[in-house]
């Protein structure tokens, strides 16, 4: 009975072992993003290939929030090396003026709009940091309907 035991606890022990192997290098990095949209990015890892992202922006009088969804995969042979892409969404505020892509409107613009996102990462292996350089095809909704190519490098401290 207790080689039974020690069978099932071998088993699940290497399980578990094996997974935490395969898991992703950090579990969450916060950090700057310059590009646009530029700001705060926190990255927060949900399964050992899969991340939520958050970007919270500052700009031409006003604040954007972009969420992203992203799946992971590495580069073969290249080590601390992941490509990636995904989508979601962003909310943001403009103010009108001439220093802003919205000088012809009126007022403060409220935009709203679905993103998708590719991009490579690099993992640190001896420090704790992530950098990334990614492309973000935007879908404006609502205000100033159409589309624009973004693009933004990050720099994050990444968290075991």
């Amino acid at each position: 009975m207790k080689a039974k035991h020690f069978l099932a606890i071998f088993f699940v022990l290497t399980l578990f072992s094996a997974e935490a192997k395969a898991q992703h290098t950090y579990n969450t990095g916060v950090g700057l993003r310059g590009g646009y949209p530029s700001g705060v990015t926190v990255k927060q890892f949900l399964t050992s290939n899969t991340a939520a992202e958050g970007i919270v922006s500052f700009g031409w009088g006003g604040i954007g929030i972009t969420g992203l969804y992203q799946i992971h995969n590495r580069i073969p042979d290249a080590p601390g090396f992941e490509w990636y892409y995904g989508g979601g969404a962003h909310l943001a505020t403009a103010k009108a003026d001439d220093n802003s892509p919205f000088a012809g409107s009126i007022g403060g613009e409220l935009f709203l709009g679905v993103d998708g996102i590719i991009g490579v990462e690099y993992v640190f292996e001896s420090a704790p940091i992530s950098l990334s350089l990614d492309i973000l095809p935007i879908l404006n909704i609502v205000n100033d309907f159409g589309i624009w190519f973004n693009s933004g490098l990050s720099i994050r401290y990444t968290f075991k």
